[in-house]
């Protein structure tokens, strides 16, 4: 199973009894908009909610940090997903979200997971079916996880990192916030970022249509920003979840996958011992 499947791919497809459809939507808190309100009024046909603000620990003070396998594995016995289950990760905006809900599963170890290019827009723009409600009731099923520990950073991790330049951090957020000009969109958490970190904004890897870039513009947006293949790579954004779509791009352009900074911005910028540049 490809990490980027298309509407035509998912609307061959829809209704196998392997295949589960999720909404992953996250909008962020200066948006009004509520992504389970939003899935009521409109859903891909059988499509259950991701809420990854449920599928995160409880007890952190940070935003949707990664849960531990114990929690990941009864959440998703709670889904309906099981480890034979393909995964399908869609949400409202186009290709935002989505690639946490894609990225959670390969932190846990299942393979068969993927995100809908060009997401609900896309699918609603080819006039494909969708359903207004709640979601249907599901079985809970066995789901057993596989921690892949290589996939994700601390705060720890990334201070080491920097001081010895051994990875290459990729910062998604828009350049404003990057380059400490435009205000974060969490109150009182100033912008700028890490030394040496690197600038792609994650809207840069699509094209007009909102899909993903084809790998060889992929591979050359990356290149501008110094990742080559020379160095492995760390994804950053806000909180952690348009990093995920860097990640996701890094493995379309054939480089080798990147981890993914959790805590992101919001925890680096809240800590008075980090240091921030602005640019």
């Amino acid at each position: 199973m490809e990490d980027l499947v298309s509407t035509e791919w998912l609307a061959a497809e829809l209704g196998k009894p392997d295949l589960i459809v999720f909404d992953t939507t996250k909008y962020l808190p200066n948006e009004p908009f509520d992504g389970k309100t939003r899935f009521a009024e409109a859903h891909i046909p059988g499509a259950r909610f991701y809420d990854i603000d449920e599928v995160a620990d409880p007890d952190a003070a940070l935003p949707h940090m990664i849960p531990s396998a114990a929690r990941f594995e009864k959440l998703m016995g709670l889904l309906g997903v099981s480890n034979r289950s393909r995964i399908v990760f869609y949400d409202q905006k186009g290709l935002q979200s989505s690639a946490r809900g894609w990225w959670l599963m390969r932190l846990f170890g299942h393979k068969n997971a993927a995100v809908l290019d060009g997401g609900l827009p896309k699918w609603m723009r080819e006039d494909r079916a969708v359903q207004s409600g709640g979601e249907e009731p599901v079985t809970f099923t066995a789901y057993v996880a596989d921690f892949v520990a290589s996939r994700v950073l601390g705060i720890g991790d990334v201070k080491r990192i920097l001081g010895t330049g051994e990875r290459l951090i990729l910062d998604a957020r828009a350049a404003g916030r990057f380059k400490g000009t435009a205000p974060e969109p969490r109150p009182g958490l100033p912008s700028g970022h890490m030394p040496g970190a690197e600038n792609i904004p994650f809207n840069e890897l699509f094209a007009a249509d909102g899909t993903m870039l084809p790998e060889e513009a992929l591979r050359a947006r990356f290149a501008i920003a110094g990742a080559d293949g020379s160095r492995p790579l760390v994804t950053s954004c806000g909180t952690g979840v348009t990093a995920c779509i860097l990640t996701l791009g890094a493995l379309r352009a054939g480089l080798p996958e990147p981890a993914v900074y959790d805590g992101s911005w919001t925890e680096w910028a809240s800590r008075p011992e980090t240091p921030k540049v602005t640019s």
